[in-house]
C-alpha cells in the first residue's frame, strides 16, 4: 500500500531526486530522504566541491557513477531521476533550471528564481512548455502560522485589507555573516538584498492582496554603518588580529569560534568550512585566511542593510514593508493587517484578531508536526513543509499541492525588481507600464 504523506497524498514508490548544489539548502532538503525514505531517495549529486557531494553521498547512499562535479555532466546523462533540486548560488539558478526542465524534470528551485526579470520568466516558460513542475523555495508560504494568515484573509475575519505593514528584522549577526562577509555580500557577485533577502516578504505581501495587482512601488535604502570610515580606530584587518575585538558585536571570534568551543557546529559556523566539518582547529584556520575571518568594516559588501517599499494595489489596498539588519531577532517577522471589519497581527510566534463589532481578540496559531531529527535553518518548520509538499505534488502529479508555484510566483518576483527600480531610480514606479520599461 502507498504511503501517505503530510499533505494527505497517496504516494506508492519514492520520489527519485538529484541535488544540484550541495551546500546548507540542499543538504537540508536532501534530509528529507533520510527521514523519509519511503517518500524521497537522493540518486545523484552535482558539486564542484569534494567534501559537500561526498556528504550527501555518505549520507544516502549514492553510487559513484552518480557524483557529478558539475551540473552539465550530469544533465548529460540520460534522464535518471523524477525530480531536481536546484540550490546553487543565486547566479548560476537560471541555466540548469532551463536545462534539467526541458529535459523532464520536476524543479525546486532556490529562491530567488534567478538575479533578472528576464531569467526568471525564462525560467518559468521552460517549465511551462516542458510540462514539469516548478516550486520555488518561499518557505514562508508553507510555514503553518503564517499560512493561517491567509486562511484568516480569506475566511473573511477581518473583512476587505485596507493596509498591510510587514517587518524583517534580519539580525545583527545574520546580516554581518551573509551580507557582510558572505556569500551575498556584493551584487555584482549576488544580487541586491532585497531580492536575495526579502523577496520571500514581498512575496507574502502580494499573496496576502489576494490577487490585486500592485499598480505603483516606491522603495529607499542604503547601506548604513558596515563601512571603511566606520571602522574603530586601532582595529585591524582580521578579528583573529584586532585588539578591540572584545567590544565589537560583530567580531568573528564571537560569531564562530566561542559557537564551535560551546560545540554548536551547524548555522551559521558549519557555512565557513566549506572543505571540512567544523572543529576549533578549521575553524581558526577558516578566520585566519577565509572571507569570515574579515573585519566587517574593510569588505567588500555594498548591499543594502536598510531599506523600504511602499506598495499600492488595485482597489486601493496599500502595503508598507521594512527590513532592517541591526535588530535582536533573527527574521521573525511582524505583520500588521488592517480590514474593514477587524485587525490582525502577528508577532512571529502567533496570530492575533481583533475584531470591530466586539471589540474581543481572538488568538490563533497552528502546529506542526514534524520530525525533531529534521535539520532546519532558520524557517521554523516552513522548509520541511516546503519539501514535503514538492514530493507529495510529484508523486501524485498534482501541482496544486505546491503554493509557491510559477505564475505567482513570477509576479512576485517582477515586484522585487520594480520596487529596486524605484530605490535606483529615485521615484515611484508604475508597475508593468511598458513606457517604464
Amino acid at each position: 500500500m502507498g504511503q501517505i504523506s503530510s499533505q494527505g497524498a497517496r504516494m506508492t514508490s519514492p520520489v527519485c531526486v538529484i541535488v544540484v548544489g550541495a551546500g546548507s539548502r540542499g543538504e537540508n532538503y536532501s534530509n528529507y530522504g533520510s527521514i523519509h525514505p519511503e517518500r524521497m531517495k537522493v540518486v545523484g549529486v552535482a558539486d564542484p566541491r569534494k567534501f559537500a557531494r561526498t556528504k550527501i553521498q555518505q549520507q544516502h547512499k549514492i553510487v559513484d557513477e552518480n557524483l557529478f562535479d558539475d551540473w552539465l555532466s550530469m544533465l548529460e546523462r540520460e534522464k535518471f531521476a523524477d525530480a531536481v533540486l536546484i540550490c546553487t548560488p543565486d547566479r548560476l539558478h537560471k541555466e540548469p533550471a532551463v536545462a534539467f526542465a526541458k529535459k523532464g524534470y520536476h524543479v525546486l528551485l532556490e529562491k530567488p528564481m534567478a538575479t533578472t526579470a528576464d531569467d526568471c520568466r525564462e525560467i518559468v516558460e521552460a517549465c511551462s512548455q516542458s510540462g514539469v513542475m516548478l516550486s520555488v523555495g518561499h518557505v514562508l508560504r508553507y510555514d503553518p502560522v503564517i499560512h493561517k494568515i491567509k486562511e484568516l484573509i480569506d475566511a473573511g475575519v477581518i473583512g476587505d485589507v485596507i493596509h498591510i505593514q510587514h517587518f524583517e528584522p534580519v539580525g545583527f549577526y545574520h546580516f554581518a555573516h551573509s551580507f557582510v562577509r558572505g556569500n551575498w555580500r556584493n551584487e555584482d557577485e549576488s544580487c541586491f538584498a532585497l531580492l536575495a533577502k526579502s523577496c520571500h516578504d514581498i512575496d507574502l505581501i502580494h499573496h496576502w492582496a489576494g490577487g490585486r495587482r500592485c499598480v505603483k512601488v516606491s522603495s529607499f535604502g542604503c547601506l548604513s554603518h558596515f563601512r571603511k570610515e566606520n571602522k574603530p580606530a586601532g582595529a585591524a584587518d582580521r578579528c583573529l588580529d584586532c585588539a578591540i575585538e572584545k567590544d565589537c558585536p560583530y567580531s568573528a571570534c564571537k560569531i564562530y569560534l566561542d559557537r564551535v568551543k560551546q560545540g554548536h557546529t551547524g548555522w551559521p559556523v558549519s557555512v565557513i568550512c566549506p572543505s571540512s566539518f567544523p572543529d576549533i582547529e578549521s575553524v581558526t584556520k577558516a578566520l585566519k585566511t577565509g572571507p569570515y575571518g574579515r573585519c566587517v568594516y574593510e569588505c567588500d559588501n555594498d548591499v543594502c542593510s536598510n531599506q523600504v517599499v511602499n506598495m499600492e494595489f488595485e482597489g486601493g489596498l496599500t502595503a508598507a514593508f521594512s527590513m532592517v539588519a541591526f535588530t535582536e531577532e533573527l527574521c521573525k517577522r511582524k505583520t500588521t493587517i488592517s480590514g474593514s471589519k477587524g485587525e490582525l497581527s502577528y508577532d512571529g510566534h502567533q496570530i492575533r484578531v481583533f475584531d470591530f463589532l466586539t471589540q474581543k481578540s481572538t488568538k490563533h496559531t497552528a502546529h506542526s508536526n514534524i520530525p525533531g531529527k529534521y535539520g532546519m535553518s532558520g524557517h521554523g518548520s516552513a522548509d520541511y513543509h516546503l519539501i514535503d509538499a514538492f514530493i507529495s505534488a510529484v508523486a501524485n502529479n498534482d501541482p496544486s499541492l505546491i503554493r509557491s508555484g510559477p505564475e505567482e510566483t513570477l509576479r512576485s518576483h517582477l515586484l522585487v525588481f520594480e520596487a529596486e527600480r524605484s530605490r535606483l531610480e529615485n521615484r515611484v514606479v508604475s508597475c508593468g507600464d511598458p513606457s517604464q520599461n
